[in-house]
């Protein structure tokens, strides 16, 4: 089975490789890019399960980021990364796509834990597009949650 590509974007160096371990650790394919410009031709070029994007970007805020990698893959999940929490909600609370945030300083284990949620909520493939997955309708509906 195929790792899930995550792409994180992140221009301060120190930030990102704390990132880029952890996801590593955990067992995800972490592909790191320091501007939206070059997340975006990543997002283009290979598809991933889900983005991890600081709001704070030099080229770009990652929020407008994320309206543009919906244009590349409109299920892509994210996560942000940002002590405004709020701000996220009305930015981008009428997309689709499932997005959540994390206010910095963070634990690279709560964010690999976010990562395996978001991504088991959304049952995205190890990368590129949401595709219908069959459902077993021989058991029951009902769980323990």
């Amino acid at each position: 089975m195929s790792r899930p590509r995550i792409l994180v974007v992140e221009d301060e160096p120190a930030i990102a490789d704390t990132i880029v371990y952890a996801l590593s650790t955990e067992g995800f394919e972490p592909h790191w890019c320091a501007t939206g410009g070059a997340a975006l031709e990543a997002a283009r070029s290979q598809p991933c399960a889900l983005a991890v994007l600081d709001v704070g970007l030099p080229d770009i805020n990652g929020f407008e980021l994320f309206k543009q990698l919906q244009q590349v893959d409109r299920g892509l999940p994210a996560i942000f990364l940002t002590a405004r929490s709020s701000e996220i909600d009305r930015v981008v609370g009428s997309n689709s796509a499932p997005t959540t945030n994390i206010a910095k300083p963070f634990s690279p284990r709560e964010l690999a834990a976010r990562v395996r949620t978001v991504l088991r909520r959304v049952q995205r493939p190890a990368a590129g597009p949401a595709r219908p997955t069959p459902r077993d309708h021989s058991r029951s509906t009902t769980s323990a949650s």
